[in-house]
C-alpha cells in the first residue's frame, strides 16, 4: 500500500495533556484523533490493528467453543432496574429517555440483556452449556477520562457470556475462557499477569483479572516472585499480629484538640501509632430501601479495604459517610470517632491486627477528645472481626515470598456470576430430574481498545511506537530515500510485490519527503521491520531494520523475502 494514499496525521509534538507514553505516541503516529473529552475516532493504523487483534480475539474464542453475535448498544432501563443496577452501578452510567419518555442506557457491559436472550429462548437443560459472545462499542461517563485511549467514555471490548445447568458446565466453560485469554494476550505479544481480583459491580464471588504492569496503571497489583499475585482490592498476607499481655487500665478520657489524624492523635497522646484505633465510618446500601451505618476499626495508619468491608457486609454499596450521618450517629465529626458507647444501630467490624491489642487510644465521639485504655469487650463491641485491610509491600504472601507492588492495566477480567442475573430475572430451564433450575453465568470480557493501548504503553519507546508483527497494521515498511529517482521506486515496487506475494503486509513511502522526515515517521509509526533503498539500491543492496533493536544489516534485493521472514519469525519467538 501506498503511503500517500492513507491518512496518517503525524506529528513533532504530543499533546500537552498526554501524560501516558501510548498517548502521547499514538496521536503523534497518526493512529488516533481526539473528537472531545475520552471520545476517539480510531484512524486507519490503528483500525487495522484492531482489526488483527479481533482477529486473534474470533480464532481463539472458536477454539474455546465461544458463539460470535451482536447485541444493540442502546438498551431499555427496565431490565437494569429488574437486575438493581440501574441504581447501583453509578454515574458512570449514561442514562436517556426517547421521545416517549422512556428510560433508555448506553450498554456499559450486556450480562442482563444475554441473560434475557436466554431466559426467552432455552427452556431446556439439553440446550446448554452455551457461551455466546459479541466485538462491540461500550460506553461509560468517566469521570476523568485520561491516558489517551486508555480510559475514555466509549472503547471496544469483547465480551463472552456462559450459560450451564450446573457447577460443572460454568467450571468448564469458565477454564477455557482462561485458556483462551492466556493465548490472545501471549499472541498480541502482551507482557502481563493472571491476578485474583474483586468482582465488583458485576456480581458472583469468584473472579480472575489479566493486568498489564505499566507505569500508568491505576490498578495496583501485589505479586510475588512465586506463584500468588492479586489485585490490591483482594490480595492478603500472612496475619503476623502477636497478642498483648499488658493488663488493662483504666478508660480516661483526654482532650486531644487539633488532632484529627492518626499521627496528630499518636503525638499529642504521646503513644505508638500503633495503639490508635483508627475509627472509618460508611453506610452500607443493604437493599434499595435499606441503608446501615458501619463502623470499621483499623490499627494505626493501615488503610481499610472498602471492596473486602463489602464482601463482608454482603451490601450493594458502600460509601464513605458524610459529617450529618456522623453527628447523627455518633454525635461527632470524623477525626473524633470511635467505638466506645456506639449503640447497636451502627455494626462494628474491626480488623484481625485490632483483636491483639490491649489499652488501645481511639477518638470519644466527642470533638477534640480521645478516650485512652479502650479495651475490647469491656469498652465496646466488635461485631465482626476479619480481613479488612490493604496489605503492604514486603508483608508475606499465601505461597510464603515477599510481596512487591507494581501499577497495572486491567486488560481483561473473567467472572464466576452463579445465579446472580438469572435469578434476578427469571432465566430458568428444566434439569435432568425435569425442576426448574436457575441458569449459571459466567461472564467474560476484554478491553480491546484498551489492550492497543497496553501494548503501546510496553512497547513504546522515545522515537515511537513498536507494534509486535502479530497486531502491528503493516509487517514491513518500505522507504525509498529519494522518491523522485526512478530505480529507487523501481526497487520499492518490486520489492512490495515480492512481499506481497509471499504473505507480507507492506507500506511504501512513496512520499515526495526528506529522508528524515521519512524515518522520523517510520520510527514512530512503529512497523516491525524498515527497508531503506539507498545509494546502494544500483548495486542491488537495500538495507534493513529491526524496530525494535535497532539493528541493521545490509542485504541483496534478492534475500530480501527470506530476510524478512527470518526476522519476523525471530521477533515472533521473543514475543511468545
Amino acid at each position: 500500500m501506498r503511503q500517500s494514499k492513507v491518512l496518517i496525521p503525524t506529528k513533532k509534538e504530543a499533546p500537552s495533556d498526554a501524560e501516558a507514553l501510548s498517548h502521547q505516541m499514538m496521536v503523534r503516529a497518526g493512529y488516533i484523533y481526539q473528537v472531545s473529552a475520552g471520545v476517539w475516532s480510531y484512524l486507519p493504523l490503528a483500525y487495522r490493528v484492531i482489526r488483527k487483534v479481533e482477529n486473534i480475539i474470533r480464532e481463539e474464542m472458536d477454539r474455546a467453543d465461544a458463539v460470535e453475535m451482536m447485541m444493540p448498544g442502546l438498551l431499555p432501563a427496565d431490565l437494569w432496574k429488574e437486575s438493581g443496577r440501574y441504581e447501583t452501578y453509578g454515574d458512570n452510567l449514561f442514562k436517556l429517555k426517547d421521545r416517549r419518555d422512556r428510560d433508555f442506557i448506553l450498554g456499559p457491559t450486556h450480562e442482563e440483556t444475554f441473560t434475557e436472550v436466554i431466559r426467552d429462548s432455552i427452556k431446556s437443560y439439553k440446550k446448554l452449556p452455551l457461551v455466546v459472545y459479541q466485538l462491540q462499542d461500550k460506553f461509560r461517563d468517566e469521570d476523568r477520562p485520561r491516558y489517551g485511549i486508555l480510559r475514555g467514555k466509549e472503547f471496544e471490548m469483547l465480551d463472552a457470556y456462559s450459560f450451564s445447568a450446573d457447577q460443572a458446565g460454568l467450571d468448564e466453560a469458565y477454564d477455557k475462557q482462561a485458556r483462551a485469554y492466556r493465548n490472545i494476550f501471549d499472541r498480541v505479544g502482551l507482557n502481563y499477569k493472571v491476578i485474583l481480583a474483586d468482582s465488583g459491580t458485576m456480581g458472583g464471588k469468584n473472579s480472575q483479572e489479566f493486568s498489564a504492569p505499566a507505569k500508568v496503571g491505576e490498578d495496583i497489583i501485589a505479586y510475588t516472585d512465586g506463584t500468588y499475585a492479586a489485585n490490591i482490592e483482594k490480595a492478603t498476607s500472612k496475619f503476623t499480629g502477636v497478642q498483648q499481655t499488658a493488663e488493662p487500665a483504666e478508660l480516661t478520657k483526654k482532650a486531644t484538640p487539633g488532632a484529627h489524624s492518626v499521627d496528630e492523635a499518636a503525638e499529642s497522646l504521646g503513644i505508638p501509632a500503633d495503639q490508635i484505633l483508627k475509627a472509618m465510618f460508611f453506610m452500607a446500601k443493604m437493599s434499595e430501601d435499606e441503608y446501615q451505618p458501619v463502623m470499621v476499626l483499623m490499627r494505626g495508619n493501615d488503610e481499610v479495604n472498602e471492596a473486602k468491608v463489602k464482601n463482608a457486609l454482603d451490601c450493594e454499596d458502600l460509601t464513605l459517610a458524610d459529617e450529618e450521618d456522623a453527628v447523627k450517629y455518633l454525635g461527632a465529626h470524623p477525626g473524633s470517632l470511635g467505638p466506645v458507647g456506639v449503640g447497636e444501630d451502627v455494626q462494628i467490624l474491626a480488623d484481625n491486627y485490632v483483636k491483639v491489642l490491649v489499652n488501645m487510644a481511639c477518638g470519644a465521639n466527642d470533638d477534640g477528645h480521645h478516650y485512652i485504655n479502650a479495651n475490647i469487650n469491656r469498652d465496646f463491641r466488635v461485631d465482626q472481626f476479619g480481613d479488612f485491610r490493604n496489605v503492604k509491600e514486603g508483608e508475606i504472601a499465601p505461597d510464603g515470598q515477599p510481596l512487591k507492588f507494581t501499577p497495572g492495566i486491567e486488560v481483561g477480567h473473567i467472572f464466576k456470576l452463579g445465579t446472580h442475573y438469572s435469578e434476578k430475572l427469571g432465566a430458568q430451564v428444566l434439569d435432568n430430574n425435569g425442576r426448574l433450575v436457575d441458569v449459571i453465568m459466567g461472564s467474560y470480557g476484554i478491553g480491546v481498545t484498551r489492550l492497543l493501548s497496553a501494548v503501546a504503553e510496553q512497547n513504546a519507546d522515545e522515537n515511537g511506537l513498536v507494534w509486535p508483527d502479530s497486531i502491528a497494521p503493516f509487517d514491513v515498511h518500505v522507504i525509498p530515500v529519494n522518491a523522485k529517482k526512478d530505480d529507487q521506486m523501481a526497487m520499492a515496487d518490486e520489492l512490495d510485490k515480492q512481499l506481497t506475494a509471499a504473505g507480507y503486509e507492506v507500506l511504501v513511502d512513496d512520499r515526495k519527503e526528506r529522508a528524515g522526515v521519512k524515518f522520523a515517521d517510520s520510527d514512530l509509526i512503529g512497523l516491525p521491520i524498515r527497508i531503506t533503498i539507498g545509494k546502494k539500491a544500483a548495486d542491488g543492496i537495500v538495507e534493513v531494520k529491526i524496530r525494535k533493536t535497532g539493528e541493521t544489516i545490509e542485504v541483496k534485493q534478492e534475500e530480501v523475502v527470506n530476510t524478512v521472514g527470518i526476522l519476523l519469525k525471530q521477533l515472533n519467538g521473543e514475543a511468545k
